[in-house]
């Protein structure tokens, strides 16, 4: 984890949370799974923009099997063309989230048949990278704050309060800072 002005080398499988003050379009009020950080970059999917479709409204081919209903996010501003397909759940001994990151179908398929309800599937069109020493960068700056997942993520929307949710937890001045009003004139 990451404490202010401190960067631990590893943060795949933690969420990165958008500053509150962030503008950045892509970014305003993200969190984003981290699937991967090494030396040479950092990759993951923005969980909390959600596009309003589905699968089977996103490709026909995906109309009549298990996969249909499974909601559609925008995972972040590259390849956007690119559909990740990620299921999320819990660890057998129930410590800790389980990942599994860009999926086949038929593997999403077999997941879903074996666990049933302990597995939550989504669909990413796109995801977020930095190259090497980018992301680092930037959380020198506080761009971003660093969390563990918390336990209690599958019980969130996935949309704009995920973030007030967890961003809310990483400090009194974060919760104070992500709950001032967008139009600074309604304080």
């Amino acid at each position: 984890m990451r404490e202010r002005g401190k960067t631990t080398a590893k943060l795949a499988g933690s969420l990165l949370l958008a500053h509150p003050g962030l503008q950045d379009p892509n970014f305003r009020h993200a969190a984003i799974l981290l699937s991967a950080h090494d030396d040479e970059g950092a990759m993951g999917v923005v969980l909390n923009r959600p596009t309003g479709q589905t699968l089977a409204e996103l490709d026909d081919a995906f109309g009549s099997d298990a996969l249909a209903k499974v909601r559609v996010f925008a995972g972040g501003p590259v390849q956007t063309d690119r559909l990740l397909i990620c299921a999320i759940g819990f660890h057998e001994d129930g410590e800790g989230l389980r990942l599994h990151f860009g999926l086949e179908p038929a593997a999403a398929e077999s997941l879903v048949a074996a666990q049933g309800d302990a597995v939550t599937l989504r669909a990413f069109l796109g995801y977020s990278g930095w190259g090497a020493g980018q992301l680092e960068n930037e959380l020198k700056q506080d761009t971003w704050a660093v969390s563990a997942i918390p336990s209690d993520i599958l019980d969130f929307t996935f949309d704009d309060s995920l973030w007030r949710h967890v961003i809310s937890r990483v400090s009194p001045e974060w919760r104070l800072l992500a709950n001032e009003p967008e139009d600074p004139e309604l304080n």
